[in-house]
């Protein structure tokens, strides 16, 4: 409730001062409104950029990408031999259980 009642008092505040002050209010928003402009599109072209580079016909192919970090095989390799050692360890842990 005081979250409440200091945010409604906030907003009246600032209201008034709005209106007392019109004039330079005007003045901070017009020398505001290019620099948001400014840094919301360096924000965009900066996110954007990823999508665009994709979009590039001389961009790497993913072919070339999975050579260069070892491809599917690696992985498949190293996944098979993490299932084979839990394999063996539940097997381990099968025969302490049986002999006690």
């Amino acid at each position: 409730m005081k979250v409440f009642l200091g945010g409604v008092i906030a907003a009246f505040l600032g209201l008034i001062g709005i209106l007392m002050f019109f004039g330079p209010f005007l003045h901070l928003l017009a020398g505001a409104l290019p620099l948001m402009l400014l840094l919301g599109g360096a924000m965009a072209a900066y996110l954007g950029y990823d999508e665009v580079k994709e979009k590039l016909p001389f961009s790497k192919s993913k072919a070339s990408e999975e050579s260069e970090f070892g491809g599917d095989a690696a992985y498949k390799q190293e996944a098979e031999k993490y299932k084979q050692e839990a394999e063996r360890l539940k097997a381990e842990l099968d025969k302490a259980k049986a002999e006690s």
